[in-house]
């Protein structure tokens, strides 16, 4: 077995993270988060979402956050992007990959977003082929892969099959998310078996929530198959306001420690990364949810 020398993080707290913030987060502390995070030595950041404000409300300055971002060479500005009118706003503020997402849960797709997987996807086709035009990346994030509130588990099946559909209309990198948190190492090596079967391992990201402290041994699970790049979240921020209950993304303080224990590269400084996750978990004024971040502030406390 070979692990991966080297790994890519896509930090998604500014968006994926903060969306769900019940108090208002200010465009300049969004801001000021990605330049920490691109500081820290980040080369592939979320930012925002283009999605209704009246639905994300925490997601209205948008546009505003695009454009207050210095941009440095080779790092990524990624965006959601939930239909064509997400879309149309988001060109405007020239981002590097759009994001599209469906569920691999039919139930979740109905609670979610109000149609069928087969419906989100044929919503989805016209945005992919436009920005793919425009010659902007387009990823596809896969929710629900291992668990669904409404339905429980969910099968390897329903996963390949899902990421079959967004091979179908021309998304060139899928991500596999464990949305609620509720899968266990062998659980998400299935989901990611069955992702592999239509995807390059070089073209598949894993996404994993640590609802129940299980997103690190996911990362391990991925990792053995050779699976390199992971969606993290600074301080573990942010939720699924459809999964009660569900914590954060698994802290990318925690994923980098982890990583550099095992002498695999990821470009990234962690203190640097402590120094970012601390500023926003300053501004929310609760501590940070990650476990590392927390030893490092307490060691430097002396």
């Amino acid at each position: 077995m070979t692990l991966p020398s080297r790994v890519k993080l896509v930090d998604v707290g500014p968006r994926d993270g903060l969306q769900n913030e019940k108090q208002a987060v200010p465009a300049t502390v969004k801001i000021e988060l990605v330049h920490r995070l691109q500081a820290a030595g980040l080369k592939e950041i979320e930012v925002t979402s283009f999605v209704s404000p009246k639905w994300v409300p925490q997601m209205a300055d948008n546009a505003e956050v695009m454009a207050g971002i210095q941009r440095q060479a080779g790092v990524r500005y990624s965006v959601l992007t939930p239909n064509m009118q997400g879309y149309q706003a988001a060109v405007h503020s020239k981002p590097d990959e759009i994001v599209v997402f469906a569920a691999a849960s039919e139930a979740f797709s109905q609670k979610n977003i109000n149609c069928s997987i087969e419906e989100s996807i044929q919503r989805f086709a016209p945005v992919v082929e436009a920005a793919r035009a425009a010659g902007i990346y387009v990823r596809g994030a896969m929710s629900c892969v291992v668990g669904c509130p409404y339905e429980g588990e969910v099968a390897p099946l329903q996963v390949g099959r899902l990421a079959q559909l967004m091979k179908s209309i021309g998304v060139q990198h899928v991500g596999v998310a464990d949305t609620i948190g509720v899968g266990t190492p062998l659980k998400v090596k299935a989901a990611m078996e069955a992702t592999l079967q239509h995807y390059d391992v070089n073209d598949v990201s894993g996404h994993f929530h640590d609802t129940y402290g299980q997103a690190l041994s996911n990362t391990l699970a991925s990792l053995e198959l050779g699976v390199w790049q992971f969606d993290t979240s600074v301080a573990g921020l942010g939720g699924c306001p459809y999964a009660k209950g569900a914590t954060g993304n698994v802290a990318t303080e925690d994923v980098v420690y982890m990583l550099h224990g095992m002498g695999i590269d990821t470009g990234i400084d962690l203190d640097k990364l402590v120094d970012a996750g601390a500023f926003i978990s300053d501004f929310l004024q609760r501590k940070s949810g990650s476990r590392v971040a927390t030893a490092i502030l307490n060691k430097r406390l002396g």
